[in-house]
């Protein structure tokens, strides 16, 4: 199985996936962590697992719904991020399902890695 992770390892505020990406190999050996680019063309497969941050929420959460999002305002290419890519493959038809894992931009490493762990063991036997 393969988890994807997104982040920006120049922005500290959206670095925190990334920094947990080496943790996560060694605590679950038998998931593939792949790091993404929002902006890329992926190959998409039944059932998608990310990891990204996501900013007003303060422990790590679960979201399967766009819905759940809040919009941002896409001012520039900058603006364009996770969820501006998967509302445009929901239009396109092609979003499959998926379950973001949201880390909170001011949680510390450790609290994080505990939280994304417990919730990885819900999805990844």
């Amino acid at each position: 199985m393969d988890v994807w992770i997104f982040g920006n390892p120049d922005l500290p505020e959206d670095a925190l996936p990334l920094r947990l990406f080496n943790k996560l190999k060694k605590a679950f050996p038998h998931i593939t962590f792949l790091f993404q680019d929002p902006l890329d063309e992926w190959d998409l497969p039944e059932k998608i697992i990310m990891i990204d941050t996501v900013k007003g929420i303060d422990a790590v959460s679960e979201f399967t719904s766009l819905e759940q999002f809040q919009a941002a305002p896409h001012v520039t290419m900058h603006d364009f991020d996770l969820g501006a890519q998967l509302a445009f493959l929901q239009k396109l038809g092609k979003l499959p399902k998926f379950v973001l894992i949201g880390v909170p931009d001011t949680l510390s490493e450790d609290r994080a890695l505990e939280q994304v762990s417990a919730m990885l063991r819900r999805y990844v036997p």
